[in-house]
């Protein structure tokens, strides 16, 4: 700025300056005409949890797909996760003695530094409402993901590729069934 500057310039300019990363000020200017306008901006985004003065934490991808999978299976209205084809072969690994259920299926992420994005495939339960069970599954997500990860999550892309009809077997197993004595 000029050398004639006025004291309300330099008032404002202290009321709009916020501190940056290391405590000082990044004021950024403008002009229109002859009003001179100052814009404080930090130098940096926020401080991630997940770098600091002591070192940096990395996480996977397969951890955040594991804990998307989790997130997304304990919303009620998914059925399964993953296309058909990957639940084909998951039915095929899971008879294998010794496999364990893919909690990962269905599921692709992006991860950086400090963020991640996420992909879904799902089927859904009949009856159950396409976009309030969309939304319920971001939200599951980006709770779990940002309270166990620090990451923030940019984006979760949700394709529901069927809708389950429920069987009446199926029907019959979710009931208990009734006791012979009470």
């Amino acid at each position: 700025m000029s050398d004639e500057t006025t004291s309300t310039d330099k008032a404002s300019e202290q009321a709009v300056s916020t501190p940056g990363k290391s405590g000082t000020t990044t004021p950024q200017v403008s002009t229109k005409g002859a009003a001179t306008a100052v814009k404080a901006t930090e130098a940096t985004a926020s401080p991630s949890v997940l770098i600091s003065d002591h070192g940096r934490t990395t996480i996977a991808d397969a951890v955040v797909s594991k804990i998307a999978g989790i997130a997304t299976r304990e919303v009620r209205g998914v059925y399964a996760l993953g296309s058909r084809t990957d639940r084909a072969v998951g039915a095929l690994r899971g008879r294998i003695p010794g496999s364990s259920v893919n909690v990962t299926q269905g599921i692709s992420v992006e991860v950086g530094e400090t963020q991640a994005a996420v992909d879904i495939q799902l089927i859904a339960e009949y009856g159950f409402a396409l976009a309030d069970l969309a939304g319920e599954i971001r939200a599951s997500i980006i709770a779990a993901l940002e309270e166990m990860t620090g990451l923030e999550v940019t984006e979760v892309n949700i394709e529901i590729q069927d809708v389950h009809l429920s069987t009446p077997e199926e029907e019959a197993e979710a009931e208990p069934a009734q006791p012979r004595v009470q």
